[in-house]
């Protein structure tokens, strides 16, 4: 059975930094593109970031510069550090594992960023 597991998000002023992590089981880990999606009330899912098999990466542009994914094989988990942010970066925030016939999510973790 494929799980994933958010965890790290949470309510924060705007500028501060929170880490969000996923943990995988269930799967090969190392053979799957990693991915971090979010979605606001009322608008569509987006993709933030993604992360390759060999550790390439993609940003969303609202969020080059700020956010950061990374992932360690050893431990079947993913992160995003996410610094500098912005109200508008309020939403949950969902895990993705993707490969060739195969598409996970994990049940998302709430990031709200207020005064």
């Amino acid at each position: 059975q494929v799980q994933l597991v958010e965890s790290g998000g949470g309510l924060v002023q705007p500028g501060g930094s929170l880490r969000l992590s996923c943990a995988a089981s269930g799967i090969i880990f190392s053979n799957y593109v990693m991915g971090w999606y979010r979605q606001a009330p009322g608008k569509q899912r987006e993709l933030v970031a993604i992360i390759g098999r060999a550790g390439s990466t993609r940003y969303a542009t609202s969020v080059k510069g700020r956010f950061t994914i990374s992932r360690d094989n050893a431990k079947n988990t993913v992160y995003l550090q996410m610094n500098s942010l912005k109200p508008e970066d309020t939403a949950v925030y969902y895990c993705n594992a993707a490969n060739a016939g195969a598409d996970y999510w994990g049940q998302g973790t709430q990031v709200t960023v207020s005064l």
